[in-house]
């Protein structure tokens, strides 16, 4: 759509990873082959910057994309809660084959607990 190379978009992102502005959240696969081969989701780790960089600073009642704001800051925080706690859950998120989505699991000690963000 931008008319930029899929490569240097890559490398743009894999920048903004480098520099902490984003974070990457693997899906959750119990085989560790797919898992290196799946999708992974990116967040923000301040949503302040997120609405710089899609131009969008309108008051959040006026938003068209409230869900997707909230999940951002919603599992930003839950990482650094983690984080915080010296915790070593995982966090994930889940995509069926049927395209249906757990927004965000948590596996610790073996045990896996998925939410859905609304």
């Amino acid at each position: 759509m931008l008319g930029i190379d899929k490569k240097t978009v890559s490398n743009y992102i894999d920048l903004l990873y480098q520099a902490y502005v984003i974070f990457k959240l693997p899906s959750f696969n119990k085989n560790l082959r797919n898992e290196i081969k799946t999708d992974q989701k990116k967040f923000f780790y301040d949503t302040g910057v997120r609405n710089t960089i899609i131009g969008n600073l309108k008051p959040l009642e006026v938003r068209q994309d409230k869900g997707n704001l909230w999940e951002n800051f919603l599992i930003a925080e839950r990482l650094k809660h983690n984080a915080y706690k010296s915790s070593l859950s995982k966090g994930y998120f889940l995509r069926t084959t049927q395209q249906q989505e757990i927004d965000y699991a948590a596996e610790e000690a073996g045990i896996v607990t998925g939410f859905k963000i609304k």
